[in-house]
Formats: structure tokens, C-alpha cells, sequence
């Protein structure tokens, strides 16, 4: 039925359709306001997936993504991932979070620990509901941590492109929250590794930690010292050798990537070449990873249940989200309205979300029925974000003028 192509012809279309497609819809339907670009791409992916288009049209989604495609979609979107979780680590601040300490770790802590506790039961929950969710080499505390860990992550990136464009970034209030987010995403990838723990590779994991702390600190005494123009190039040798160790430990070659970027200062790089960096990162090689991730979605098993999952998850995580920063702004006495706004932005999942929810079924921890639900609720918690952010600014800004 459909004329044969070969490999690099398919792969070259399927390159055509994920850059194409979800930006013409971006553009043409002006769904900025509600969905960015990289929401769009990320439904992309799905539509694109098995789920849907293998569903609907199973031979013509066969013919364009064949192994051979998938298998070189891939290896850019593990390279993507690697380059994207290396500069969230980056642009951590832990200075600035150390230096306000008490709010920082009190507001951190329970928007944190509130939308992992309301994740974790509604995971109870949903595997009573569909067992299937659980991944075959998991046990049940590794899935309930793992989905309540993911209902209570922060995309840090995509929180910094919103606040951009919500005109707050550079205030006070938009300074706050990143280093609530940061300190959020340090114990995130803390509590993944601790799910990865593996007692036949505990020797390997210890060796690994060992040698990245011996060879961070030989790192941080290198990087100032060389031209502004080299420090990307060892920046780049440092990343590949963390993944590989990450990966070469059992810990997961992101975890080790994420850990490349937090010990390098982003005063060596420079704020302004760290955002040129992660637009770039987002424009050239994000959209294969949507791609790659769209791929792996499933909706054969769980039918429409999955649907409900995703719909309890999001209900988990926005309101876990919320009562964490709320009980955060009675206790630290916040003006009116600050607890939302703040429950609001943090709540924001995206791509640290898709990527910790990609580790775990890398893992077999979580099914792909429990990925699939996860991605969808990341999507919606997502596209909630400006609508009811901007809308909540407004009113605090009204308030303030009348004050």
C-alpha cells in the first residue's frame, strides 16, 4: 500500500514530521497562552505514538517508524535528555537558597513532601483499581514512591521559560520560587536514586559516588582556570563520562548527568550562554525526545482507565502542590494570594517529570499504562500553569494598585 522507503528516507521524514507539524500548530492556533511549544510537541509525540496513530492507522505508522527509525530517534533523544538534565543542574543555585535558608527548606520541604504523600496514596489507589501499573521488576514501595515522587516534581526549566513570560522572573517573588524549585530538584533525583538502589551493583554504585565526588573536586579547582572558550568542551567530556558512570553503575546514565551539572557553577558558564543553551537544546533536539517519548505510550491494556489515572494523578499533584505552599505561607506569614501562585508554578511538570517517569519504566518499575497516565497528567498540569497564574498575578496586581 505505501511505497518503500529506506532507512534514512524514514528517518528523514519522520524528522520532517516532528519539527513541522507541532510548530505549525504553535504558530497558526497561537496556543501560547495555553499550550508552549513544548507542550505541543510533547502531544505530538503522543499522537504519534502507538497508542493513537499505531491504533487508528497501524500499517502507516509501521511504515514511517520502523526499528531502524526508532533506534536512530533514540540515540538523539538520549543525547538530548543528557544535555537538557546537564543544565538543570547547572542552574541550581544553592547559594542563594543556603543564604535564605529557613523559608527555602520550610517552603521546599512541603511542597515537596505534601504532593508525594497525595501521590503516593492516589498510586495506592489507581494499582487496586489497575495492578497492571506496577512494572514487572518492581516492588509495590518503589512504585508508590516512584508515582508519588513524580507527582511532586518541578520542571525547573520550564518553570524559568513561564516566569520569562509571566514578567516575573527577575522580581523577588520569581527568585523565590526558583530556589524553592532548585532545592525541590536536588532531593528529587536523590530520592530516585535511593529507587535505584540495587544490591547487586551497591559495590559498583559506591565506586561511582566515590570517584565523582575525587574527580568533582579536581573539576572545580580546573574549570576557572581555563578560557571561557574551553570550558564548554570539558564540560562536555565531564557529562559523557558522569552518564556512563551513572549508567555503568545501575543508577541510570540521567541521574549521573543531572549530577555532572550541579557541581559545575553557572558563573563559569554565564547566565546569558546557560538560557541561549537550553533554547537551543529545546529547539534542536527536545522535540525528538517528545517524539521518542510519544513512542512509548500505551493505551492497549488500560483503555480508558488510564484516562482515570491520569485524572486522579493530576488531582494528586495540584492539590498536594497547593496545600504544601499554602501551609508553607501560614506558617512563613505570606501576603494573600502568594501561597497559590507559588502552588501554581511549582505544580508545573513537563520535561523533568517525562524524563523521571522515563527512568522508571527504563527500570521496569512502573508499567507503560502507569507512563502513559503519567505523561498525560504532566501534559494537563502543564498547560494549567499561565492560564491560572496570569489570571492570579492580575488580581494581586489589581489588589496591590487599590492598596
Amino acid at each position: 500500500m505505501f511505497h518503500a522507503l529506506n532507512p534514512k528516507e524514514s528517518f528523514l521524514l519522520t524528522l520532517v514530521i516532528i519539527f513541522t507539524v507541532p510548530w505549525l500548530v504553535w504558530r497558526v492556533f497561537k496556543t501560547d497562552r495555553w499550550a508552549p511549544l513544548v507542550v505541543v510537541q510533547i502531544i505530538a509525540g503522543i499522537l504519534l505514538g502507538p497508542g493513537l496513530l499505531g491504533a487508528v492507522a497501524p500499517e502507516l505508522h509501521a511504515h514511517v517508524f520502523s526499528a531502524e527509525v526508532i533506534k536512530g530517534i533514540n540515540g538523539i533523544a538520549w543525547w538530548a535528555v543528557m544535555l537538557f538534565v546537564f543544565l538543570a543542574g547547572i542552574e541550581l543555585d544553592l547559594k542563594a537558597a543556603w543564604a535564605d535558608r529557613r523559608n527555602t527548606m520550610v517552603t521546599a520541604g512541603l511542597a515537596l513532601a505534601m504532593p508525594m504523600l497525595t501521590g503516593a496514596a492516589a498510586a495506592a489507589l489507581a494499582l487496586w483499581w489497575l495492578p497492571a501499573l506496577q512494572g514487572p521488576k518492581a516492588q509495590t514501595w518503589q512504585t508508590l514512591v516512584g508515582i508519588g515522587m513524580a507527582c511532586a516534581v518541578t520542571a525547573l526549566p520550564i518553570l524559568v521559560l513561564f516566569m520569562q513570560k509571566l514578567g516575573i522572573l527577575r522580581e523577588a517573588l520569581g527568585q523565590r520560587i526558583l530556589r524553592y524549585a532548585s532545592l525541590d530538584d536536588i532531593a528529587i533525583w536523590a530520592v530516585l536514586a535511593l529507587i535505584l538502589l540495587d544490591t547487586v551493583r551497591l559495590g559498583r554504585q559506591a565506586m561511582f559516588v566515590i570517584v565523582f565526588v575525587l574527580l568533582s573536586m579536581a573539576l572545580r579547582r580546573l574549570m576557572p582556570r581555563l578560557a571561557p572558550r574551553d570550558r564548554w568542551g570539558v564540560a562536555l567530556i565531564w557529562l559523557a563520562l558522569c552518564a556512563l558512570g551513572g549508567e555503568w553503575s545501575g543508577l541510570h546514565f540521567m541521574v549521573g548527568a543531572f549530577m555532572a551539572g550541579v557541581v559545575i557553577d553557572h558563573e563559569w558558564i554565564g547566565h546569558d550562554v546557560l538560557d541561549e543553551a537550553r533554547d537551543w537544546v529545546l529547539t534542536l533536539f527536545m522535540p525528538v525526545f517528545f517524539l521518542s517519548t510519544g513512542l512509548r505510550t500505551d493505551f492497549d491494556s488500560g483503555g480508558a482507565a488510564v484516562l482515570g489515572v491520569a485524572a486522579l494523578l493530576l488531582v494528586a499533584s495540584v492539590g498536594g502542590k497547593l496545600l504544601g505552599t499554602h501551609l508553607a505561607g501560614r506558617w512563613l506569614g505570606w501576603a494573600k494570594g502568594e501561597a497559590s501562585i507559588i502552588g501554581w508554578l511549582l505544580q508545573t511538570k513537563a520535561l523533568i517529570m517525562i524524563i523521571f517517569a522515563s527512568i522508571m519504566l527504563d527500570k521496569q518499575l512502573i508499567s507503560a499504562d502507569a507512563f502513559t497516565a503519567l505523561l498525560l497528567m504532566a501534559v494537563a498540569s502543564t498547560m494549567l500553569t499561565i492560564p491560572v497564574v496570569g489570571g492570579a498575578l492580575a488580581k494581586l496586581g489589581d489588589k496591590a494598585q487599590a492598596d
